[in-house]
């Protein structure tokens, strides 16, 4: 498990002036920003905007369009959970309605039981496809999950 830094206005500063002066400088700061942090505050906006002589609105566009950048500190945990074709025929959409009916678990929902200590995201294909539904959790690989496994995965109670 990552541990990241909180978030500090200065050092984001520092990232941002870092950066500026490459071609298309957005995603590569956005990036900076988030492999030190964790996650792009919303306090970068402006940071960003000024430094590229770019609109707020295009700054949060960038943001918002690509999935990978989080407006919020990430959750403690994150199990990967594969929906490809595979693991769609070994029974991953059962793991997933199962998730939400047993265990109150949505799959890409924003936590747990109303937390931020985990969270499921779907991915499409792990390489690991005969041994499917497949989970990846803190770069380990999991085969032949099922919801409650998933569920203690997430540290949810049983």
């Amino acid at each position: 498990m990552v541990h990241y830094p909180a978030w500090d206005q200065d050092e984001a500063r520092s990232i941002v002036s870092g950066l500026a002066h490459l071609e298309g400088a957005t995603l590569p700061i956005l990036h900076a920003l988030q492999e030190e942090f964790g996650y792009v505050d919303p306090q970068a906006v402006p940071l960003i905007a000024e430094a590229l002589n770019l609109s707020r609105a295009d700054v949060h566009g960038a943001i918002s369009f690509y999935h990978d950048f989080r407006p919020a500190p990430p959750p403690r945990r994150i199990v990967k959970l594969c929906r490809a074709e595979a693991c769609q025929a070994l029974g991953c959409e059962m793991v997933v309605e199962d998730l939400a009916r047993e265990h109150g678990i949505v799959v890409d929902g924003h936590g747990h039981g109303g937390s931020h200590d985990a969270v499921v995201e779907t991915v499409y294909c792990l390489g690991n496809c005969a041994l499917g539904p497949s989970a990846l959790v803190e770069g380990e690989l999991i085969g032949r999950v099922d919801a409650d496994r998933v569920a203690a995965l997430c540290g949810a109670r049983q």
